[in-house]
């Protein structure tokens, strides 16, 4: 009898979730992304995102001294409002800090959406907010069917899931590469100041960070993306790769293989557990082509690969493909661009 009525309840309570959910408007709240100087375009990603799941679309921006991020999100098609909190705690974005914001504001606004573009902090911070809202998360969708319907991937990308939600709150994270940039234009929209509702939770403390600079573009944004695998034999080798994409304006990647091997740093690595790119130019210079590092390039426009061994699976999804020695062939496609 106690298991009967437990089943009951159950069915009652997600009943209750189905119908308060579809009782109230769409209303998704976007988490942004930035560095407290300038607004990530991921961001504008994830409005697109946002925008195709209906209703009013408003931005979060979290963190410290961040005006200058919040005028350029009040720029962005399809947002009715932008709310700033602008507080010390909120400047590395601890997700120990940042939950608590996005929760207090998601309350106030009784937003039925939750979302931020796929990011190392978004996947601490969205995460912590569904469980203590006790809600799913959903985690890196590339297409909005609905209100509470998204298809995401799994499987390393080989498979794709559609995942209906019967949760109150949505929480979801949307893999950039998989929605166009919303516009940007002149007009902006009003900026409403949250910062009393963000606060330092004694959790955690921010200690340092190392971040390799470059005059290159960023990896994940770059039109252009030329990458090396364990074919390239050593760092050394990397540098005619290099020389290649600096001719196109373009960033070097690596396969996981190669920065295990040492061949490159961490931030490089392109790949399920690396960074997902989709270029419009794709060259893979010795990459065989393993499962985990297609599923991070697959969806870039145009993929060229040059193998030596014509029986690499990377030549399967190349729209281009070059069977020769990288040594040979890098150095005169760099030579041919003028």
């Amino acid at each position: 009898r106690r298991s009967i009525m437990l089943a009951s309840r159950a069915l009652s309570r997600l009943g209750a979730l189905r119908a308060f959910s579809a009782s109230r408007s769409a209303s998704t709240l976007v988490l942004a992304t930035h560095d407290n100087k300038t607004l990530n375009p991921a961001t504008l990603s994830a409005v697109t995102a946002a925008s195709k799941i209906g209703g009013d679309v408003t931005v979060l921006v979290g963190g410290h001294e961040c005006g200058a991020v919040a005028e350029a999100a009040a720029k962005i098609a399809g947002v009715a409002k932008v709310l700033k909190a602008d507080h010390a705690a909120l400047a590395k974005g601890l997700p120990e800090n940042l939950d608590k914001l996005v929760l207090k504001v998601q309350a106030d606004g009784g937003h039925t959406h939750v979302l931020s573009a796929t990011s190392a902090v978004s996947r601490g911070v969205l995460p912590r907010v569904a469980a203590q809202l006790d809600v799913d998360a959903i985690s890196d969708i590339t297409e909005v069917q609905g209100e509470d319907t998204f298809v995401r991937p799994i499987y390393a990308g080989n498979a794709l899931c559609t995942v209906q939600s019967a949760d109150s709150v949505k929480v979801i994270t949307a893999r950039p590469t998989s929605f166009d940039k919303a516009a940007v234009g002149d007009a902006a929209v009003a900026i409403e100041d949250v910062s009393a509702s963000a606060s330092d939770s004694g959790l955690s403390s921010f200690v340092s960070e190392e971040l390799a600079k470059s005059d290159r573009p960023d990896l994940a944004a770059a039109p252009v993306v030329v990458s090396g695998g364990r074919g390239m034999k050593n760092g050394e080798n990397f540098q005619m790769l290099y020389d290649l994409a600096d001719k196109m304006g373009g960033a070097v990647g690596a396969s996981r293989a190669a920065v295990d091997a040492g061949y490159m740093s961490n931030e490089t690595q392109v790949g399920q557990t690396g960074k997902v790119v989709a270029p419009d130019l794709y060259i893979a210079c010795g990459i065989s082509g393993a499962i985990q590092h297609l599923a991070g390039m697959k969806d870039s426009k145009t993929i060229v690969a040059i193998n030596k061994d014509p029986e690499a699976p990377i030549f399967q999804v190349a729209d281009l493909g070059l069977v020769d020695d990288l040594f040979t062939a890098v150095p005169e496609m760099t030579a041919a661009i003028k």
